[in-house]
């Protein structure tokens, strides 16, 4: 059952003093299956733990099989915005649905439910985040840059990538639950998976509810331009699919309120990630269609520029 997971997860993770290794404490203490590392990173207004759990499969690359690997991010700037505000934060879901996952996905394979590929779930841990103006309501900051965030969230090893962030500050999505993105892919905004519209329906029990995003959404932070938030800053640092699973609600709730956290919800995302990963480790679950992409870029050029921060002196 997820959701006792996704409970456990949740009161470790709210205390003021919690830690990447008391993460990794927990962890561990379900199986000792997965290859769990911390890394403290300091940065311009404070300092987070990055996190880094993989899970070898039956065939999958650590195993030195050939099964694809899939990438499960948790995005946030913090779990906390201590002290401006008590307690865990709206934004905090990112963290709390990659944790949760993990165990479980550790619990399972300590079972004897091995997935064929490889799992690699990335997040990082800071119960004390500081804040950012945005609109509609403020964002959470991070006491790292993006660039800093991709370095140690984004591997080589992910074939493709689950992006998890709470997207409730908007006015796009006003769905109580989680939606998906379509696919990003070097540049491009391709069309939405039909195998991840199909995973929802089954997990979920519901039609599935997507995201819309703009060539905004998909640049890197810092360019000056809007961003519904940082759900697929991991495309530009990658040439793999990445696909955003966004925590939603129905009114905009801020990233640094508090109180705004629902179970439920969360373990939707977790059920879904994890019935993802099955497919996708045996190859029954595409993010996008190779042939259609080869063809995109053969009519229109690379758009690879979109990963990066442009023309800024030109631009002003």
């Amino acid at each position: 059952m997820s959701l006792k997971y996704v409970m456990d997860v949740y009161e470790l993770l709210d205390n003021i003093d919690v830690s990447g290794k008391d993460v990794k404490g927990y962890l561990d203490s379900i199986s000792s299956l997965g290859d769990i590392t911390v890394q403290t990173v300091e940065g311009n207004e404070g300092y987070t733990d990055f996190i880094k759990v993989t899970i070898p499969g039956e065939k999958g690359k650590a195993n030195g099989g050939e099964a694809p690997t899939l990438g499960i991010i948790g995005r946030l700037g913090g779990i906390g915005a201590r002290p401006q505000v008590k307690g865990f934060v709206s934004d905090g879901d990112g963290a709390l649905s990659c944790i949760a996952s993990a165990a479980k996905l550790l619990d399972m394979t300590g079972k004897g439910d091995c997935l064929q590929g490889d799992v690699i779930l990335t997040t990082h841990i800071c119960p004390t985040a500081p804040t950012l103006p945005h609109d509609p309501v403020p964002f959470m900051n991070s006491p790292v840059d993006i660039l800093t965030m991709n370095m140690h969230e984004v591997t080589e090893e992910m074939d493709a990538i689950l992006s998890i962030d709470t997207t409730k500050g908007n006015m796009i999505t006003n769905h109580r639950g989680f939606a998906i993105t379509p696919t990003v892919k070097e540049g491009y905004i391709l069309k939405v998976s039909n195998d991840l519209l199909h995973v929802y329906t089954q997990s979920a029990g519901r039609l599935p509810v997507t995201l819309p995003i703009t060539t905004q959404d998909i640049t890197p932070y810092g360019n000056g331009v809007y961003h519904v938030n940082s759900i697929l800053q991991p495309a530009v640092a990658t040439k793999s699919p990445v696909v955003g699973v966004a925590i939603t609600t129905e009114t905009a709730v801020a990233g640094c309120g508090t109180g705004a956290t629902h179970p439920a919800d969360v373990e939707q995302v977790v059920r879904y990630v994890i019935e993802v990963a099955k497919l996708f480790g045996e190859n029954k679950c595409a993010f996008f269609d190779p042939s259609e992409f080869d063809r995109l870029e053969e009519l229109y050029g690379k758009m690879t520029h979109f990963q990066t921060q442009g023309n800024q002196v030109t631009a002003g």
